[in-house]
């Protein structure tokens, strides 16, 4: 595959994105004491990263701390949505492989993401699995040169977790999303407040008063719930997870089936990571005026094809907002095409939680190029250290030191004799 140096949008919009990938920068000080230590240690010299990430300004600050550290990088993005053309502009304009314009096709976001594979990594980011996806299916004469790889999302580990079990995996990956510096701040307080924040800048609508569904309870449900309810809305929660619903109903939420509860909904958020969580039935059910919108990896949460197959009349309303008359009169309105929402219709995450999340994707992707080569093909968790590593660094920025345990308190706390 004859691959060009990068394919982005328009060469032109550099300046505009260099500005953005700036405010990122000062605003990330965990990466960039991470980089500082990349830069001085060069633990990817002579090393490919290929990089499958939402393309916005954090994630440029990723690729280049990658890059200072030593490694070769291909960056391309991991929904067609999600790109941002003036950053992808600036990266390549500052001499990095990028293959990624948003707005792709199926077929021209397939052949992005070739692209990024076919530079011949060592190393491949992954957010989604959508690079594994393709290294275990058509691509997989590219495998024997890769260390390993590291996977951002629940949905990208849950799919490496299934080949791990099926024998089928061809590589270690660090899972980097278990990491408690990543799910506990990225999937909860960073999908809450991206998420409500990409809604009420596209919709202009109050959330206060209003009857919000959230679709799954995982750690990304708890926090669209969480920032929901802070808004003031009434919140109802569907689930499939027993414990999990226990829990929604003991934090404070009505706990329901989509069924009963898309009758009563204004909001309907997905954060599942399955498919057809909204579908014809639920449709029919809703009130006039009803919006959906997913926060879950993959667009398949939110059934677009049914809605479609039911509508008397489609119309866009608003940028990102597209209308479906039914039958019966009431409008059903999707935002961002069914896909993820804080990214697809927002900026994602906000600057400081990423900062936390591609600290961790760093020190993994160093890990692994340390390490990979005496790995067995299996999905790791990060290590402890840099887990603790990134924590510590956030509280140093903010000036906070927190309490040690004394010798005495160490030996009592790790022994059964007491």
């Amino acid at each position: 595959m004859e691959v060009p140096f990068y394919d982005v949008k328009d060469i032109s919009l550099a300046p505009s994105g260099m500005k953005k990938i700036e405010w990122a920068y000062k605003n990330m000080p965990v990466l960039r004491a991470i980089e500082k230590e990349l830069i001085e240690e060069q633990p990817f010299a002579g090393l490919k990263i290929s990089v499958s990430v939402h393309v916005e300004a954090k994630t440029a600050c990723l690729a280049r701390a990658l890059a200072r550290g030593g490694a070769d990088v291909a960056l391309t993005g991991c929904n067609p949505l999600s790109t941002q053309d003036d950053v992808a502009a600036a990266l390549a304009n500052d001499g990095m492989h990028v293959y990624t314009i948003h707005g792709d096709s199926e077929e021209e976001y397939i052949k992005h993401l070739e692209m990024a594979l076919a530079f011949g990594p060592d190393i491949v980011i992954d957010d989604g699995g959508d690079f594994a996806m393709l290294l275990h299916s058509t691509h997989k004469d590219l495998v024997p040169k890769i260390i390993g790889g590291c996977e951002e999302t629940t949905t990208g580990v849950h799919r490496l977790e299934i080949l791990e079990k099926e024998n089928k995996l061809l590589y270690p990956v660090v899972a980097v999303n278990d990491a408690r510096c990543k799910h506990l701040f990225d999937n909860r307080f960073g999908t809450g407040q991206s998420v409500w924040t990409a809604i009420m800048a596209t919709t202009n609508l109050v959330v206060a008063g209003k009857t919000v569904v959230v679709a799954g309870y995982g750690m990304c449900g708890r926090g669209v719930a969480m920032r929901a309810k802070g808004l003031g809305a009434k919140v109802v929660v569907t689930e499939i997870d027993p414990v999990k619903a226990c829990e929604a109903i003991m934090e404070g939420y009505e706990v329901m089936t989509m069924d009963d509860a898309s009758k009563i909904g204004d909001f309907f958020v997905t954060v599942t990571g399955c498919k057809d969580v909204i579908t014809k039935n639920h449709y029919l059910n809703m009130k006039d005026g009803a919006i959906c919108c997913n926060a879950g990896h993959f667009d398949c949460e939110v059934n677009i094809k049914d809605l479609e197959s039911i509508a008397t009349n489609i119309e866009p309303l608003r940028q990102n907002i597209i209308g479906y008359t039914l039958e019966n009169g009431n409008r059903v309105c999707i935002l961002a095409e069914g896909r993820l929402v804080n990214l697809a219709s927002g900026d994602g995450h906000p600057v400081e939680i990423m900062d936390m999340s591609f600290a961790l994707q760093a020190q993994s992707a160093r890990y692994i190029a340390k390490n990979g080569k005496n790995l067995e093909k299996k999905v790791y968790q990060t290590p402890e250290i840099i887990d603790n590593r990134v924590a510590e660094i956030l509280l140093e920025t903010k000036n906070i030191t927190i309490d040690a345990l004394t010798e005495e308190q160490l030996n009592y706390i790790n022994s059964w004799d007491f």
